[in-house]
């Protein structure tokens, strides 16, 4: 980051091609959309090259940048208007067993559907602590907070997917 607050262009590449893919990913499974996450990820970068010569150590690289796209991805949900899920049409699956294969896929679409509607902050904790393997600490550190709320939003938040989903989700496990 020293570098890149220099000016030092291939400094700055090497860090887009190191943390770029991971950016998206995280960015594409809280915003659910893959055009708006790549979005997110290129202006995550270009503030990492606007902000460097301010940027502090004081976490690691990583952690920092997480959380400028986690900060992104809530003001764009926070903007976003809920689509119906009814909307995206069901997926036909004709390979053997497809019968199996759609009650997977709703199971799993009630389940985003289900994350979709917790609160932003409850999400963003679910998702960077399941999806992206974070510790508490580590999600502590980018969302801004103490590791004792990321505790409590991360039991809030499983406490309302189990009253929004119902059992649904382990019904057959």
């Amino acid at each position: 980051m020293a570098r890149v607050a220099r000016g030092d262009e291939r400094a700055f590449q090497l860090l887009s091609r190191r943390h770029l893919p991971a950016m998206v990913g995280l960015a594409r499974r809280i915003l659910g959309n893959a055009g708006e996450a790549e979005d997110v990820a290129q202006e995550a970068f270009i503030r990492v090259w606007t902000y460097a010569p301010r940027w502090q150590p004081l976490a690691q690289f990583r952690t920092w940048l997480t959380r400028v796209v986690v900060n992104l991805c809530l003001d764009r949900k926070r903007r976003a208007r809920w689509v119906d899920l009814d909307a995206a049409g069901e997926v036909v699956d004709p390979a053997p067993r497809a019968d199996e294969k759609a009650e997977s896929n709703e199971r799993e679409q009630m389940l985003t559907a289900a994350i979709d509607k917790l609160p932003a902050r409850q999400r963003s904790a679910i998702m960077l602590t399941y999806v992206e393997g974070m510790s508490n600490a580590q999600v502590a550190e980018v969302l801004g907070t103490s590791v004792s709320a990321v505790e409590t939003l991360l039991i809030r938040g499983k406490q309302n997917l189990r009253r929004t989903l119902g059992g649904v989700i382990d019904k057959d496990q």
